[in-house]
């Protein structure tokens, strides 16, 4: 190879290299979500905490989302417990229809940027467990990662921008043994 193409054949691979990196960088920034504040513990009313390991901490600073991480075929989550029935930890009723479902269905609140205002409301997600076990269940909820600490938060932490909070069938589902239901790491995607 002449000393020509040689420096023409290097040219071309510093500039397909760069243009790599620029399209990985453009995705990066995309798929970012960055909080947007932050709110700080208060001191709580007595008694009006229903588990004191899940309320906001006094002076404890808080970070909120709009936004979440971007959805995809295996969208990396936390997933998380909760209960939808009445009197259950969720509180009120779900919000997409302003009803309560039992712990034996298969239901879950979304964070805050997922959600999607309401979007994915009573659509099904696909949700697996590194087990390689699958479940459909219907989005009933947000779990709003933009505020928290308050009372209509029954004074917990705003939800991180990236939790699945699923009911108990969701966890029976995936066979994971009632002694571990609490957190898991999931991936998930629209159904």
């Amino acid at each position: 190879m002449s000393n020509n193409n040689h420096r023409i054949f290097l040219l071309g691979l510093i500039i397909l290299f760069l243009t790599l990196v620029l399209i990985n960088c453009d995705e990066g920034a995309a798929s970012k979500c960055r909080p947007s504040g932050r709110i700080k513990g208060k001191k709580l009313p007595p008694g009006e905490c229903m588990e004191d390991d899940l309320c906001c901490v006094e002076g404890r600073m808080y970070k909120v989302y709009e936004c979440s991480p971007s959805v995809t075929a295996h969208t990396k989550a936390y997933m998380t417990i909760n209960s939808f029935e009445g009197g259950g930890d969720g509180g009120a009723p779900a919000k997409c229809d302003n009803r309560y479902y039992s712990d034996d269905t298969p239901v879950v609140a979304l964070s805050t940027g997922w959600y999607e205002g309401g979007s994915r409301c009573l659509k099904n997600v696909t949700i697996r467990a590194p087990s390689g076990r699958s479940v459909e269940a219907m989005v009933v909820d947000e779990c709003d990662s933009s505020v928290g600490c308050g009372k209509d938060e029954d004074y917990q932490p705003p939800c991180a921008n990236n939790v699945v909070d699923a009911s108990k069938a969701v966890w029976k589902a995936l066979g994971v043994p009632p002694r571990d239901w609490g957190d898991l790491d999931i991936t998930w995607s629209d159904a």
